[in-house]
């Protein structure tokens, strides 16, 4: 893909000043930036962009991230985030099975808890439980999704961007327009296995020359039957039906897109909701505890990015979020549980960013958060947290060596109305990144991260009739990284470019924050009860290739993991045991062709035996899993028009697998999509 001569003489002056007044109009994501994320190569086509906006100056990647973006996304048959994510390295996904089971994600085996997910640059959060369930967001109308460990590398960014042990970033599609087009429309619909109907709808309209709006709709609905293998009490194996897997939701968000003088704004309206089946743990005697759930989610945030004078930008923040979650349980189950839960949040960011220098610059960030936990349980504490966070982060940056330092401040005070409040918590947090790039000719760095973050306790942890715990320490983690990256782009030939990065890391949890049962199975408690250490290493390696006129990228990710467990709760150390569902070896392996109008795709997942829980014992001891997933689609340009068909078949040969224990996977499977874009 080209950029015309009109965009080069526009950026080019403006990255090599590093001015952050340089700006103009984007009406595209950068595409050549996109492209060198993923495993695809640019198209061999041109494309006038109508003007470029820079509206900061140009910093080096000092930790890079994983990102998937545009065709990869489509290629790789990821219905949500949790389904994309799974081809990072260092992620561990735990899937309660089918579409509509819980996913969560832990990354570099600190916990979901310690794993933020931001939306168009604000984070989701959730207060009552510190798990944002990723199958709830869908990959529909997204741009691209991004994983850092860490954190990312700019420091003008809000506080809480800093508040989290590693960060999932989920871009929204920013609209796009093709010579005078005014206005795009395009329709979806993919069915397949287990009765799933998924139809989607996305209108984008350019309103005038600084303003662009999209609105997206889609409807999910699956039964989440199927098939899978187990052993019965008798001790004989039986084929199964999976059972109280269905999900119905409803999913819609429009957005604003503005570009002012020396910046730019968006805002976005996101609504959920949903009723689902919760499947239940498969047991000798059969499945127990189907619990069903109802959830309703508005959110509205906007932000703000403009530069004023030479050296200063400003950057604001604001979010009002309302989610409202039902829960019952089987009727079977002792004691039966039907309580709802209203969450609300209100959120205000103001980032300063100070440019001295072209290899200077200082960041002064501050957010303020309140949360507020209603419910109907009896003998509910209903807690409010009111939490201010203040970074102050600089960055230098040379030829050959770049430097990021941050401290974080947490300061957060929680109320009840019932009962007796945990009260106020806070500390000091510092992140220390440094890179050194020894060549100017060559793509080799080497790089270093130092980072501590604390989180505090949720709501349920504190609060929750008889388990919650109101003196409960914040949980803590420290990591240590250090990696390489080399690179090198070919241009032309057989091989186009090649990208290597391997990390080593050393992670430690302190205060692990954990309920276990006391007396009787009914009866729990939540403590702090130690640590724990993880040490590891991830490998990565992208390469593309051209062979006449096929486009081949491959994507290559392993991670080893090696992770013990102190425990302070028998009266001495306890040392050894693996944190629960942690693997040894994991990685994936992801090959991508295009031909013409055809792109074809292949994926393979493994992930090594684990755990149930920290003992090492055989009766908590899972399998290894892998899957290999293929598809294929076409794309047929009519006039203004583009259709796209595509096929996929996952779990091609069938394994029986489970990602977490008792909780079967769906066996081979496959799904057909159909889009129509005008």
């Amino acid at each position: 893909m080209k950029l015309s001569r009109k965009a080069y003489l526009v950026i080019i002056p403006a990255f090599i000043a590093g001015n952050v007044q340089a700006r103009a109009y984007i009406a595209d994501s950068n595409p050549e930036y996109i492209c060198a994320q993923g495993i695809y190569e640019p198209s061999d086509s041109s494309r006038t962009i109508e003007e470029i906006a820079v509206v900061a100056r140009s910093n080096r990647v000092v930790v890079p991230g994983q990102t998937l973006s545009g065709e990869e996304l489509n290629a790789l048959g990821s219905h949500s985030v949790a389904d994309a994510i799974r081809y990072f390295s260092g992620v561990e996904i735990k899937d309660y099975g089918g579409v509509g089971g819980l996913k969560t994600g832990n990354i570099r085996s600190m916990g979901s808890k310690h794993v933020g997910v931001f939306y168009d640059g604000l984070q989701i959060n959730n207060a009552q439980n510190g798990v944002v369930d990723l199958g709830r967001l869908s990959l529909e109308n997204m741009e691209a999704v991004s994983l850092y460990n860490g954190q990312k590398s700019a420091i003008f960014q809000p506080a809480k961007d800093f508040a989290s042990s590693s960060a999932i970033y989920l871009t929204t599609r920013k609209p796009s327009f093709e010579g005078k087009t005014k206005h795009n429309l395009k329709a979806t619909v993919k069915s397949g296995s287990f009765g799933l109907i998924d139809p989607s709808l996305l209108w984008e309209g350019r309103l005038s020359k600084n303003l662009s709006a999209s609105v997206n709709a889609e409807y999910l609905y699956t039964n989440g039957r199927y098939k899978y293998r187990t052993s019965r009490e008798a001790g004989y194996d039986t084929t199964e039906v999976r059972r109280n897997g269905d999900i119905r939701a409803v999913r819609a968000d429009a957005n604003l897109f503005g570009h002012i003088r020396g910046g730019e704004w968006k805002t976005k309206i996101y609504f959920y909701n949903s009723e689902r089946g919760y499947p239940g743990a498969d047991v000798r005697n059969g499945p127990i505890n189907e619990g069903r759930q109802w959830d309703n989610a508005l959110f509205a945030q906007g932000s703000l990015r403009k530069a004023l004078g030479g050296i200063y930008s400003l950057m604001l923040n604001a979010k009002y979020s309302y989610d409202r979650m039902r829960y019952r349980s089987a009727p079977d189950v002792i004691p039966f549980v039907d309580n709802t839960y209203n969450q609300q949040e209100g959120y205000f960011s103001l980032a300063n960013e100070f440019t001295p220098t072209r290899w200077w610059s200082i960041s002064l960030a501050a957010d303020v958060q309140f949360n507020t936990l209603d419910s109907d349980m009896q003998g509910f504490a209903y807690p409010s947290r009111l939490a201010l966070y203040t970074v102050l982060a600089t960055s230098l940056q040379f030829e050959k060596f770049t430097a990021q330092a941050s401290l974080l401040s947490t300061d957060a005070a929680d109320e009840t109305k019932t009962g007796r409040a945990a009260g106020r918590k806070g500390d000091f947090s510092p992140t220390l990144i440094i890179s050194y790039k020894p060549w100017k000719k060559h793509d080799f760095t080497l790089r270093a991260l130092y980072k501590e973050v604390f989180r505090l306790p949720t709501f349920n942890e504190l609060y929750y009739v008889k388990i919650g715990n109101n003196d409960l320490l914040p949980e803590s983690t420290t990591q240590y990284n250090a990696g390489i990256t080399i690179a090198k782009e070919y241009g032309s030939g057989f091989v186009r470019s090649l990208r290597f990065e391997a990390d080593a890391y050393y992670n430690v949890v302190s205060d692990m924050i954990v309920s276990i049962p006391k007396n009787d199975a009914f009866t729990w408690t939540t403590m702090n009860i130690g640590w724990a250490e993880i040490i590891g290493a991830d490998l990565k390696f992208r390469g593309h290739w051209a062979v006449g006129g096929v486009r081949i990228g491959t994507l290559l990710n392993y991670t080893f993991q090696k992770t013990h467990t102190r425990d302070r709760t028998i009266g001495v150390e306890f040392y050894g045991d693996p944190l629960p569902y942690i693997p040894e070896h994991s990685g994936t392996v992801v090959l991508g062709v295009r031909w013409k109008k055809w792109q074809f795709n292949y994926s393979f997942i493994y992930t090594g035996e684990r755990y149930a829980i920290s003992a090492a014992t055989p009766e908590n001891y899972v399998r290894p899993w892998y899957t290999h997933d293929i598809s294929a689609s076409r794309a047929i340009r009519l006039g203004s028009t583009e259709l796209k068909a595509a096929a996929e078949i996952n779990n091609i040969f069938n394994q029986q697998y489970e990602v977490v224990k008792r909780f079967p996977m769906p066996g081979t499977n496959f799904k057909v999509i159909i889009s129509i874009m005008l």
